[in-house]
This record gives C-alpha cells, structure tokens and sequence, in this order.
C-alpha cells in the first residue's frame, strides 16, 4: 500500500514599504501595513478560510482515513493575530481533530541554518512553543524554510529532538533513486528524510490550470492514476506545496477545490492508498538506505540549491551586514528591536533580490512588490542602515563600541569577537570575512587547495567557503583524486586561502 502525505507550507512576509535614503535616521516605520493587512485579508478570504473548512469537512466525512500536515511561520501567525484572527481559529478546528500535524520550523521564516547555529536553535525554540501554546501540539517533524537542507542541517535539527525531516527529492542528490521512499541522514542515521516528489506537487502547485500542458486538465482520477503507476516497490508520495496553491495560486475557478475533494475520495476509496501525515510514515516505514547532502538544497527553481536567495552580490552583501548585528542583539532587551530583527531575517527579502532570468526569474518577479532586484536591494539596505543606527545607540547606552560608517556601522560588543571587518590572521577567521570578499579571494587559489583547507575542517568555515565557490568549481573539486593531506599541506593549503583574502584588506 503507498502512503500519500500531503504538507502545505503558510507562511507571508511583513513587506516593507517604500523606505527612502532621506528616512534613514528619521523615522523606522519599515513596513507596509496598508499592503500587508490587503494581502492578508485577500489570501484568508481565497484560500485560508475556505481551504481549511473544505479541510474540515473532509476529516469529518472521512474520518481517521483523511490526514494532512502544515508547517506556519511565526511571521505568519503574528498578521493572523493582527487582521485576521479567524483564520487562527480555522486551523484550530482543524488541530482539534487530530488528523493534522503541526510542523516545526523557523519562527521567522530565516536563512539562519545558514549562518548561525545559535540564531537557527532560538528561532526554532520559539516556533516550537508558539505551535504548543495555539495547537497544543508539540511538533515532531521539522521543516526548514523552504525544504533548505543539508546533512550538517538535518543534524542540528536531530539533536534538537526532531527525528523527522522533510526535503526536496533533487535529482543531482538521488540521481537513480526514487523521493518515494523514506531515507535517513547520512551522518545521523536515526533521523529521518521524507523527500518531495516534484514532478507530482508542480502538476497540482503550478500545472494544474496551464491549458498548455499536455496533461491538461488534470482530474482526481487521472492523478490518482500516475500516484498508482509509480514502481509498485515505492511506498511513499510526498505532495509538499503552498497551502496558497488553494483559491491563491489556483483560483477557485479553475476546479482546484473540487479537484482535492474528489482526489481524496479516490484515495480513500482504493485499497492500495491511504492518506499519512510525515509522522505516521516514520513510524510506518523503515528508511531504504542514507542520502548524502553535502551541500545545502532547497525546493526552489530549477538548481534546487540557495541560489534563489544567495546567489548574487546584492543579496549576499545585504545578508551579510544583517548577521553582523547577531551578537549585539543576543543581548538586547528592547523589544521593539527584537520584532524588527525577526521581521528582517524573512527569506522574501532575499528572494526579491535575485538576479535570475527566464523561466526561474519568471516566478521570482511574479511574487516581489519591487520593480527590479536593485529595487529591492536599495529599499532593503536603507532599512537596515536605520536599524543598524538604532543598534548603535543602544549598544552606545550599554557601553560597547561602534566602528564604520554613519548609517552602515558594524557593532562590536565588549564580550565580542573580532568583528567582519578584523582581518582575518587564522583560517578560523574566515567565517567572520564577508562573502563577496571569499569570491574574489577564492577566484586566485587552487581548487586543489581548497580541496585540502577543507578536509576535517570547521563546518561553519566549510559551509561559508563552499557557499561563495560556483556549482562547477564545486564540481571540479569533488571530482579531483587525491589522498587525505597531511597536516602540513592542510596547513599550507589553509594559509594560502587566508593570503589571498588579505589581499583585499588595505
């Protein structure tokens, strides 16, 4: 019998209004509420509110047979509780019946897996209780921002308690194998790896109402066919997508209500399906073999990998200089620096600022409220230049020092480390360089090189390195033959990488 899990992710940004190089310093009403509170109200009204009750009604006609699971981010939650507390309610009713699971995640939306072990832990510590104290459910599974994964990822989320993990089913990771099975994390076995099965969650997320597909138009009975043509060997069908997919993305209009209710009637009513939410598949099922995911994925455009939100200058220069501000306000007790630390860590931001073209660049214009990512990037460089002078003045009242630019300081604290702008002395002082610097640096060193710096190194310096090197010299790399280094030329290796980026210090 396969197993049908079905996980919708809720989540929307507080989008920040139109803030001009004349505001910095003046005022910091960052975000636009008028937008925001539209958004919100039109989404609750065309998928929130009627897609949960048609949840609903199904779980009451189906019973134990229908189940479902949804991740929300904090972001999220905190507009519900602003403009439309209804839908909290609606997702209520739906936890109340205990055919839903509640996912965990990061409370902002964030890329902090990214970047900061101790940022990522808090947020998904704060997310956590948030879903105990409205669901009454403490999450067993996790999901990171947008499927975001890697096997040093995956093994913070493990020993934070969370033995289920969902991700995208990349093909440049499973290459032969199939998402439809459960898999563990290669370097924490017990944890387990529910994988999107892509081409079936874009046939319901992105096909269903594109007349020009050959598939078109796709009925219940049709897509539980291709469910059941899938290798009978297969056990699970994981149908991760926006929740928005529902009366948003597909309007009403175009059948995508009618489609779900008569979908989960075919399934319910065929022997060789069931409906699972993640929860109940790692329970059901034993993991066929480990995956290997040395580098982090994603279920975003065709890479599948960070491109979307790191992969130009604009956006690592503005995820940069926001991380620099992580260790001043760790210790900060205002509160409202800490909403606008969070609200600044959203993904959106990034994603609005990249550079892609075609078909990818497509879906990256169609949701950014910017004209351009350069747009997008000035509007969110001035906000955090105003949020970086406001940190100055309290970290100046806490009695630290401040160092850079009016507008664009970099904050040391008296407890802290050699800031981003400290020159780096040791290969350990590379996590603290900024990426766009590492680019160019890397640009003069050896692949070879970079092969050995990296053997038995630091994930944190591993991560960011390999972040800033291009998939083909990624490539190139993997695929050099040599044996393990010895101390001496990891040494070599190591100081030749911290030479050239000094090279860009004055």
């Amino acid at each position: 019998m396969k197993s049908i899990c079905f996980y919708f992710q809720v989540h929307q940004p507080n989008r920040l209004r139109t803030y001009r190089f004349f505001d910095i310093g003046r005022h910091h009403d960052y975000y636009d509420e008028a937008q925001n509170r539209y958004l919100i109200n039109r989404i609750a009204d065309k998928c929130y509110i009627p897609a949960n009750q048609m949840m609903l009604d199904l779980i009451q006609h189906y019973g134990k047979d229908f189940t479902l699971s949804f991740s929300i981010s904090g972001i999220a939650i905190e507009q519900f509780k602003k403009w439309r507390p209804d839908v909290i309610e609606s997702f209520k009713r739906l936890a109340d019946t205990g055919q839903v699971e509640f996912l965990a995640e990061t409370y902002s939306h964030s890329l902090s897996a990214l970047i900061s072990d101790k940022e990522f832990s808090k947020q998904v510590g704060s997310h956590k209780k948030l879903m105990e104290d409205i669901f009454g459910q403490t999450p067993k599974t996790f999901r990171n921002t947008e499927l975001i994964y890697s096997n040093r990822i995956g093994e913070m989320v493990h020993k934070m308690g969370f033995n289920t993990i969902l991700t995208e089913g990349a093909k440049h990771i499973l290459g032969w194998k199939s998402p439809n099975f459960l898999y563990s994390n290669d370097i924490a076995p017990k944890q387990h790896i529910l994988m999107r099965n892509y081409t079936l969650s874009d046939d319901i997320a992105f096909r269903f109402s594109d007349q020009s597909w050959e598939e078109w138009p796709l009925t219940a009975q049709k897509f539980k066919e291709k469910i059941k043509n899938q290798p009978k060997e297969e056990q699970v069908i994981n149908l991760f997508m926006d929740y928005e997919t529902f009366g948003e993305r597909q309007w009403e209009d175009t059948g995508i209500f009618d489609f779900m209710k008569s979908f989960a009637k075919e399934v319910v009513e065929d022997d060789d399906l069931q409906f699972n939410t993640p929860s109940q598949i790692a329970e059901q099922y034993a993991p066929v073999s480990s995956v290997k995911v040395k580098y982090p994925i994603s279920w975003a455009d065709e890479e599948k990998d960070l491109t979307a939100w790191l992969g130009n200058e604009l956006q690592d220069e503005a995820f940069g200089k926001l991380y620099q501000l992580e260790n001043v306000i760790e210790h900060c007790n205002d509160t409202h620096i800490i909403d606008d630390w969070k609200n600044l860590q959203t993904s959106n931001h990034f994603y609005y600022m990249c550079t892609k073209l075609f078909s990818d660049g497509n879906v990256h214009n169609y949701f950014a409220p910017y004209e351009s990512p350069y747009e997008a990037f000035i509007n969110y460089m001035n906000v955090l230049s105003d949020f970086i002078l406001r940190v100055e003045k309290i970290e100046q009242q806490q009695g630290g020092k401040v160092s850079g630019k009016k507008g664009q300081a970099k904050v040391v604290t008296k407890k802290r480390k050699p800031n981003m702008s400290t020159k780096p002395y040791t290969f350990l002082d590379v996590k603290k360089v900024p990426k766009t610097i590492i680019k160019k640096a890397l640009k003069m060193v050896d692949v070879a090189d970079i092969k050995k710096a990296l053997n038995n190194s630091d994930h944190e310096i591993s991560d960011r390195i390999t972040s800033c090197m291009t998939k083909r010299e990624i490539q190139a790399m993997d695929q050099l033959r040599q044996r393990k280094p010895t101390n001496n030329q990891r040494k070599v290796a190591r100081k030749n990488i911290v030479d050239a980026i000094l090279n860009f210090y004055e």
